[in-house]
């Protein structure tokens, strides 16, 4: 492929034509070369090897620019060789991949030649190669590899450029296992280095940017598996891995596919940024899924190109997690005596590893493929399978067809999982992982590996339906009774936990179909459960779970629920409190499942305010509303005992809650009336505005958020004030709640967070520069909104237009105002300015952020205090709004690019 390139370069090196250019020259042929090769569809194995036969010839070349002895043939008197290490070593060498190189020197006699190696070198980086290099002597190189598996593993894998191919020879020996490293203790490192990997992408292979290198089930985990392999049988490769019986033939043949198909990734990868990137950012993989043929259809191109990726890594997982607990048998545990326990006729514990008796045991009882599952759940001290029976299952998936679907006996043997008492994630995993969970209900295996291009939902479908599993189950747990207090509580007092399971299983089930997911998951989870013979009490409310796992979180973040009549709806929509505290348990599992960041202190104390007052809604009865006035009156009653205990006069209080609009008192709690009222009339008679601040954690979760409470002279321009100086301040604005009495005074309260979503804090500094920063910002006559915010390189991805919706509000004295658009900095100041511009008044907002967009409900009305009705107005604000957004979010980009 490269042989006239490295003719060319030879013929102009000889004719003494510039070095530097002419190997650069032949560098970029051989890249345009390679990118047509690759384009026209020649096998990435094939291009990677013969780019690591070019590099070689690239480094004879320059190599033999200089004069290493008096007599260039006689390499045995310098004793002095190349080897090509690592990745390259192997012949695997990307387009970008850095040059491993060791110069191996028979004695330690750097002197002699370190101006022919600095000289080597410094041509190596002048003519662009990215190169990292060692010179050590054959006596220098064992101590390093005993010091540094890393090492090691380079020189494992080296191989002669030029030079004498016996000093090679000598390394290895030197380096053998009986010599060095042993099997044992190489694995055990090996393993220890693979996990601090995965780790970092906390152990799952569908992180939203994975590392096609080194993300669990990248290619770092193939050679992770050869590397041990070498090392115990002194296999070369994937194949010879197979034909010593170490893998089977259809687990070589998926992982020669898998390896392929990741080079293949990378590859692109390296020719579309032209550096060595081995991450497939969101700003590469739409433009890879177009390379690779993907098209949009139900399901974005982008979103079908991720999901063959996840499923390559998928696979590679597997098989790494089998092949390392084989590994574990026969190194580690290879002289410790064999405890075995019989458990029944099919299977055995050995030492506390579950085993198959005999090979024909799936062929013989199908069902067994479940009832190994049941076995581990049911007891805590079984350990996990053994490799050999990990294998098996695998190898007999095919067995779970319709007949076994519909099997009783296995419809039973999956019910009695979902009730186990240990480690129902872990099984559930397991079986996913081994196609087991996909093959039994097929439904799951569909959307294993499906991911949602956007930042919202930071696992694929199959991971977070898992994960929500998990998290309910954490619900069991003391350590989490601070976290989530209210579903600890609920948890063991529901009377079939394996129905909210079942919920969880299926909530997002039809996710990539077209049409609602939560409209199509109703029928195919009513089909799970009449498969499973569940009672038509429990059918129905497995149903209503799966139709209705979004409207607890919408109704918490989107509607007034400080509202009896909002509260009032929800309850009757529940309808009774073993529905809400499904629902409840439901919503919060699948919040921490979809993106951990989502359940902070504000969205906890949502939550926990809907379900206690619907709660209470509930044992009030349905059929007896409370009544909007008397719960005013009773929240007033209430702010008053409290005022009089800190000897405030009952008549002032009087006088000042006359002139404020009764809404003040539904929407705010009794104890922040009266911490409002204690400051007003306290001050001296003042028109400085009143800032209190303070965190809240009344609610019994472990974190909470701050509200911002503003006393002041009502102007037009006020909202935009606030809500400029405190974008300014880097804090987070959750929710609005805005009232003026008769006097033209605001009753405003912001509930704010940091950036990591935690509240403010007892930090006196920190209050103080909020205190002053409001305060100057309201004494300005005109504001000129700068944003200090840079925009996150993972929000530049997305630019979906605005969209705005009006209509009137649930309780009908006003207008509901949602817009839709990208996240990006200073939106709200924004928005705040065009509510001036058109004449609204805001009386409350809902600040709701989810991944790269945000989706905010305002209350409002025109500025006589009216709901907005008429169509012409409609239209104007609707264009104004999203003209103005998409402006601004147009210039945070340009300005991010100009960075």
């Amino acid at each position: 492929m490269f042989d006239h390139l490295i003719h060319e370069l030879g013929s102009a090196l000889e004719n003494n034509q510039r070095i530097i250019p002419s190997f650069k020259n032949a560098l970029a042929k051989a890249r345009v070369t390679m990118a047509s090769n690759f384009e026209a569809g020649v096998s990435t194995d094939l291009l990677i090897k013969a780019n690591s036969d070019f590099m070689d010839d690239i480094m004879r070349l320059a190599w033999n620019r200089f004069k290493w002895t008096e007599n260039r043939t006689s390499w045995r008197k310098s004793r002095i060789s190349l080897l090509a290490v690592g990745g390259y070593g192997r012949q695997e060498l990307l387009p970008n991949s850095d040059i491993d190189l060791l110069i191996l020197l028979e004695r330690n006699n750097q002197s002699a030649h370190r101006d022919n190696i600095q000289s080597f070198t410094t041509l190596l980086w002048d003519i662009g190669l990215e190169v990292g290099h060692s010179v050590r002597s054959i006596a220098e190189c064992k101590p390093s590899a005993l010091h540094d598996v890393t090492i090691l593993t380079a020189m494992m894998e080296s191989r002669t450029i030029l030079g004498d191919g016996a000093l090679c020879k000598k390394v290895q020996q030197k380096i053998a296992p009986g010599r060095s490293w042993s099997a044992k203790s190489f694995y055990l490192a090996k393993r220890q280095e693979q996990n601090g990997r995965h780790e970092k992408s906390n152990h799952t292979e569908y992180s939203l940017e994975p590392n096609v290198k080194t993300s669990p089930g990248g290619l770092r985990d193939i050679q992770t598996l050869t590397w041990v392999a070498r090392r115990r049988y002194g296999t070369q490769n994937i194949t010879e891995l197979a034909e010593q019986d170490i893998l089977t033939l259809e687990e070589s043949e998926e992982l020669i596919k898998a390896q392929s198909n990741l080079w293949k990734i990378r590859f692109a990868l390296h020719l579309l940024t032209n550096k060595d990137e081995n991450r497939l950012l969101f700003e590469y993989q739409q433009a890879l899924a177009g390379q690779f043929g993907f098209t949009d259809n139900d399901q974005l191109a982008v979103e079908q190109f991720m999901q063959s990726y996840y499923r390559t890594a998928h696979r590679v997982n597997t098989i790494n997690e089998t092949l390392l607990q084989h590994f574990d048998e026969v190194l580690v545990q290879a002289n410790t005596r064999l405890q075995v326990r019989a458990v029944n006729d099919r299977f055995r514990l050995v030492n506390n590893l579950l085993e198959v008796t005999s090979e024909n045991v799936f062929a013989d009882e199908p069902s067994a493929l479940l009832e190994m599952f049941v076995i581990v759940g049911s007891d805590e001290s079984i350990g996990g399978f053994r490799a050999s029976t990990i294998r098996l299952a695998r190898h007999h998936v095919y067995l779970i067809d319709t007949h076994f679907r519909e099997n009783p006996k296995n419809a039973e043997l999956f019910m009695t999982l979902l009730g186990s008492t240990n480690h129902l994630f872990t099984q559930l995993r397991r079986m996913g992982r081994w196609g087991i969970l996909g093959a039994y209900l097929p439904e799951f295996g569909r959307i294993i590996g499906q991911m949602q291009f956007d930042l919202f939902h930071i696992y694929t479908v199959d991971a977070h339906t898992l994960q929500v599993v998990r998290n309910m189950r954490r619900f069991r747990y003391k350590n989490n009774e601070q976290k989530f207090p209210i579903a600890a509580h609920i948890h063991p007092r529901l009377p079939r936990i394996d129905l909210l399971y079942i919920a969880g299983l299926y909530h997002d089930i039809a996710k990539g179909m077209s049409g609602d997911h939560s409209e199509l998951g109703i029928e195919i989870a009513d089909a799970f459960c009449k498969r499973h013979k569940l009672a038509t009490w429990d059918t129905n409310l497995v149903r209503w779970l799966v139709q209705n796992h979004l409207v607890m979180s919408t109704t918490a973040q989107r509607k007034d629920i400080q509202d009896p009549e909002i509260i009032h709806e929800f309850a009757r929509f529940v309808g009774e409190q073993v529905r809400l505290d499904y629902l409840y348990a439901l919503t919060v599992a699948d919040i921490n499942a979809t993106n951990p960041t989502l359940w902070n202190g504000w969205r906890a104390s949502l939550m926990e305010q809907l379900y206690s007052e619907t709660k209470k809604a509930l044992r009030h009865g349905l059929e007896n509303p409370i009544d909007r006035n008397e719960y005013i009156q009773d929240v007033q009653l209430q702010a008053l005992d409290k005022l009089k205990e800190h000897k405030i006069d009952s008549s002032l209080v009087r006088l000042m809650w006359n002139q404020v609009d009764e809404d003040y008192f539904v929407r705010e709690r009794v104890s922040d009336i009266v911490w409002h009222a204690d400051a007003i009339l306290e001050q001296d008679v003042s028109d400085e505005p009143i800032i209190l601040i303070r965190d809240d954690i009344s609610r019994r979760s472990d974190a909470g958020f701050t509200q911002i409470f503003i006393h002041t002279h009502d102007r037009k321009d006020l909202f935009v004030s606030i809500v400029t100086a405190i974008n300014q301040l880097n804090l987070s604005i959750v929710d609005a709640r805005i009232a003026t009495s008769a006097s033209g005074l605001t009753f405003n309260t912001f509930t704010v967070l940091e950036n990591d979503g935690q509240p403010v804090g007892e930090k006196p500094t920190r209050i103080r520069k909020i205190r002053t920063t409001i305060t100057d910002f309201l004494a300005q006559d005109e504001i000129n909104f700068k944003s200090n915010r840079r925009i996150p390189r993972l929000l530049k991805q997305f630019k979906q237009k605005t969209r705005v919706n009006l209509s009137p509000a649930p309780n009908h004295d006003a207008t509901s105002l949602e817009v839709t658009t990208p996240d990006r900095p200073g939106l709200l100041a924004v928005l705040a300015k065009v509510f001036v511009e058109v004449g609204i008044s805001l009386i409350s907002a809902k600040i709701t952020t989810l991944g790269e967009r945000v989706e905010d409900v305002f209350y409002i009305t025109d500025q006589s205090g009216s709901p907005i009705t008429d169509p012409a107005s409609i239209a104007h604000i609707t264009d104004r709004i999203c003209e103005t957004i998409d402006h601004h979010v147009e210039q945070v980009a340009d300005s991010y690019n100009e960075q």
